[in-house]
């Protein structure tokens, strides 16, 4: 139904194969599209997105890793960016990326578990009792 555009494309490319891995899997299972904002990020971007609130881990020269453990996506309907980082699509979307992580996990496709910002703690609460909410946020652990 859908496919990943370029901007996708070039944005996973700098990430752990394992995501990519999911990403490719959900663009071809998923009834909202989505466009990935953002992969492996430089150390200034980083602590910019810091000094702004948008994240809480501070990069350096000492723990950068060779691909990124995490992306960034929002939601993509045509004709409506309004909608791009509305909670609802969010959340169908990171339903969308945990439950496939998950599934590939388990069946041995990919080697690590994945997490979203919207459950950091992986516990089924969704939303309510994160002290940092990022939804559209998904990494490896």
């Amino acid at each position: 139904m859908f496919e990943l555009s370029k901007r996708s494309k070039d944005n996973m490319s700098s990430t752990h194969r394992d995501l990519q891995i999911i990403v490719e899997t959900a663009i071809m299972v998923t009834q909202v599209d989505f466009i990935v904002t953002e992969g492996g990020r430089s150390d200034e971007r980083q602590n910019k997105l810091l000094s702004e609130g948008k994240t809480t881990v501070k990069r350096g020269k000492h723990n950068v890793k060779p691909k990124s453990e995490a992306f960034d996506f929002c939601a993509y309907i045509k004709g409506k960016p309004e909608l791009a980082y509305d909670k609802v699509h969010l959340m169908y979307l990171v339903g969308v990326f945990t439950s496939i992580g998950e599934l590939l996990y388990k069946q041995g496709v990919i080697t690590h578990k994945v997490r979203s910002g919207a459950n950091w703690d992986r516990d089924g609460e969704l939303l309510y009792d994160q002290t940092f909410w990022d939804a559209p946020h998904i990494e490896i652990i």
